[in-house]
């Protein structure tokens, strides 16, 4: 069964979210269109007139230089290869970080609205195809972030040395023992065979996106390829020169917070990193230098580069840059035929601050749509839930609501002494009023004497309460359970579970959430298993 709620119902998501989702007129400055079907139509064309032949030739060529490792590919994701040579074929786009054996559930949710939406689009627009895209985030060098995950209530985690440099390059050394030896049996093999038959991470993870997805035509794309980082020469240029992005991003991040959003991300005045030769991702720190001359550091090294050098290097080397959070979207843009950006919460407010970042280079500035969301209520919770008198949409209220509903319908008695406080209240008063008629010296006994009964009647009211709970203490106890299972540490279900907890009793959970999902429905789904 599939319920959907508004995102803001779910208390959740940010204020900057739900009031894009409604469309408030003081977001409209900083998105381009918002995500209808009708306004893919414009999209088409605009990405159509500025992707050029040559950016597709260079991003299809590495395409498949990337999949050279799989002998025998997935049908489907090489049929997509061949239509991304097409001038009519254009992508829809979602990224994430390397997380271990897939990491949370959204990495999930991610890609299945890229999935879907990308069908959606072809219905609607029969004379083009649409490739769903996951782009990996294989530059990020935040190992701690991605090295663990858990599965069943249980952690894991992978201990690696020579951490710092860019995660996808990292080799699986101990990767087996520490972590792919302990899985539960029960775990699919194929998680397994993704990481023991690759040597780096980012390979692992292509191959474990493949075997989920492939049969749904996604392409994985890596873009830590010196072939596509060419295509970052002329943004390199100007960074260093101009320092084109900062600039751009702090005029809109003013005019976000005199709109009384927070900006998401902080922009640097070089929001570039350095790839070194010891396989370190550094940042490159601008130095104050004379008219002539800027020096920019690179962090955690003796090595200072003038502006002429390090113009130079970008232009000889550009795959020893690497594009920070701030120009990651804008390598994306321009490398790939891309009409939309999928992700989550905290992505789409941080893209909210690139439109000018797009504008300053002449790139179309994508529709950003918010991933699809999802609470996951199997069989034996649905049970549960409907054993309380609970619907699974019920479950976003607060507890105590909860308590008082289950109550009601358990035919407790709901305890409250408010009338006879109001009718305390009003004989103290009166009595006070006689105090100060006859002696006012004792109007402030009076009160203290009020003061005391009043809180003798809220203790009764409590005692009472509890003892009312009581009756009923098991099935309060089953929801209290209920709701700590389906909202971990109070939080929503995807940003913690892994989608193995799932997948293991439900090998058809990827199918019926492609089957479930409304990309463009923007709307919190709820599926329970039947």
């Amino acid at each position: 069964m599939v319920q959907t709620i508004s995102y803001a119902a779910t208390n959740s998501f940010s204020s900057l979210l739900t009031d894009y989702l409604a469309q408030k007129p003081e977001l409209a400055p900083f998105y381009h269109r918002f995500p209808t079907l009708e306004n893919f139509a414009a999209q088409l064309e605009e990405k159509k007139a500025a992707y050029t032949p040559e950016a597709r030739r260079r991003l299809v060529d590495a395409l498949r230089r990337q999949y050279g490792y799989a002998p025998d590919p997935e049908p489907a994701i090489e049929a997509n290869l061949l239509l991304l040579a097409e001038p009519t074929t254009f992508t829809v786009t979602t990224g994430h970080q390397l997380n271990l054996l897939t990491g949370p559930l959204y990495f999930i949710y991610k890609i299945v609205s890229v999935i879907k939406l990308s069908r959606q689009l072809k219905e609607k627009y029969p004379q083009h195809d649409f490739v769903p895209v996951y782009w990996m985030a294989t530059e990020d060098h935040d190992f701690a972030e991605i090295n663990h995950f858990s599965l069943f209530g249980k952690g894991y985690a992978w201990e690696a040395a020579n951490t710092g440099g860019p995660v996808g390059r990292m080799p699986l050394d101990g990767l087996s023992e520490q972590l792919l030896s302990q899985l539960p049996p029960e775990v699919p093999a194929a998680f397994r065979e993704a990481y023991e038959g690759a040597t780096t991470l980012a390979e692992a993870t292509r191959r474990l996106v493949d075997r989920l997805f492939g049969q749904y035509g996604l392409v994985t794309l890596d873009a830590d390829r010196p072939e596509l980082k060419q295509a970052l020469v002329p943004v390199l240029e100007r960074e260093i020169t101009e320092q084109a992005s900062n600039n751009a991003v702090q005029a809109t991040n003013a005019r976000l917070l005199a709109a009384g959003y927070k900006p998401q991300v902080y922009s640097r005045p070089l929001n570039l990193f350095f790839l070194t030769a010891e396989g370190k991702r550094e940042r490159l720190e601008p130095d104050a230098g004379g008219a002539d001359c800027v020096e920019v550091t690179i962090r955690n090294t003796a090595r200072c580069h003038n502006r002429e050098e390090l113009l130079a290097l970008a232009r000889q080397h550009p795959e020893q840059f690497s594009p920070n959070v701030v120009l990651r979207p804008l390598y994306q843009e321009m490398l790939m035929p891309n009409l939309a950006y999928i992700g989550g919460g905290a992505e789409v407010a941080y893209w909210f601050q690139l439109k000018d970042v797009f504008a300053a280079y002449g790139v179309p500035f994508p529709l950003v749509l918010l991933r699809n969301s999802a609470l996951y209520v199997g069989k034996a919770n649905a049970g549960k839930l409907r054993k309380l008198g609970l619907t699974s949409l019920d479950l976003f209220k607060p507890l105590p609501e909860l308590k008082k509903q289950v109550g009601a319908a358990l035919g407790q008695e709901e305890v409250s002494l408010q009338q006879q406080q109001q009718a305390l209240a009003a004989t103290f008063r009166e009595v006070q009023e006689l105090a100060q008629r006859l002696d006012p010296t004792l109007v402030k006994t009076v009160a203290a004497e009020a003061q005391k009964a009043a809180a003798s009647l809220a203790g009764l009211e409590k005692r009472l309460s509890k003892a009312a709970e009581t009756k009923h203490e098991t099935a309060y106890s089953q929801l209290g359970a209920l709701k700590d299972k389906l909202f971990p540490d109070g939080g929503l279900q995807e940003r913690s579970e892994n989608v193995l907890s799932i997948l293991i009793n439900n090998p058809g959970f990827i199918e019926q959430l492609i089957d479930a999902f409304e990309p463009l429905a923007l709307e919190f789904t709820v599926l329970e298993e039947e």
